[in-house]
């Protein structure tokens, strides 16, 4: 009992001791950025669409993320991009029911150090969970990413040398087909501060490492959007 009143007791006396008005001040995020993920099913569709892909298609997506300005495990990433590659065993996103297993490799910017390398394949990893728990290897590629391009909101391009390539234009209404259409999928990737869907244009993996590679056009299958951690 006396141990509670001791704290209670200190506890007091160290906000009284704050100057008057003081406020704690909020901690500024320690890293901003852009992100892009592009699926090989519709994340924007209903379900006429959706019930005939769920177990047969989206199982491989790409996940981009382009650090604006930030540090991560005390490295400065500002404007290093990097980009995950990810083949499952099932449709990836559905609630309750994550595949078992998800083989990916990470594409880090040819630009970067080799201490910000590491921390762009470890930033990664943390963004995307489970989904990128079994890297098979890292690559090292040129990097663009672009958002906004024209000045049109929604479309977005990511190049990652030779072995990635998403442009992205955004929704309309010849994109309807259910005409019952919403987000039928949640991002993959952690801590977005906003995610729109988009279609892609063009998206597609020319790889080595994942046992296949794909190229696919108008799928209603993007995310655009960005991230604070």
């Amino acid at each position: 009992m006396k141990n509670r009143f001791l704290f209670a007791f200190l506890a007091v006396a160290l906000i009284c001791a704050l100057p008057a008005g003081a406020v704690p001040k909020p901690q500024a995020p320690q890293i901003t950025g852009q992100y892009l993920e592009s699926r090989t099913a519709d994340i924007y569709t209903g379900p006429c669409i959706a019930n005939s892909e769920i177990n047969l298609a989206g199982k491989q997506a790409v996940m981009a993320w382009h650090v604006d300005q930030g540090t991560w495990s005390n490295v400065d990433l500002s404007g290093l991009t990097v980009v995950a590659v990810v083949n499952a065993a099932d449709t990836l996103g559905m609630v309750g029911s994550e595949p078992l297993l998800a083989h990916s490799i990470l594409i880090v910017d040819q630009s970067a150090t080799a201490a910000q390398r590491a921390a762009l394949v470890n930033f990664a990893q943390a963004q995307g969970g489970a989904v990128l728990s079994h890297v098979m290897a890292v690559e090292v590629a040129p990097m663009k990413f672009a958002t906004n391009v024209g000045g049109h909101h929604g479309s977005s391009s990511l190049t990652a040398g030779s072995l990635v390539r998403v442009t992205t234009r955004s929704l309309n209404e010849g994109d309807e087909f259910c005409h019952n259409e919403d987000v039928y999928y949640p991002p993959l990737a952690a801590n977005l501060t906003h995610s729109m869907p988009a279609v892609a244009t063009e998206s597609g993996y020319h790889g080595n490492h994942l046992g296949m590679t794909w190229t696919e056009n108008e799928r209603r299958g993007v995310f655009v959007g960005t991230f604070v951690y």
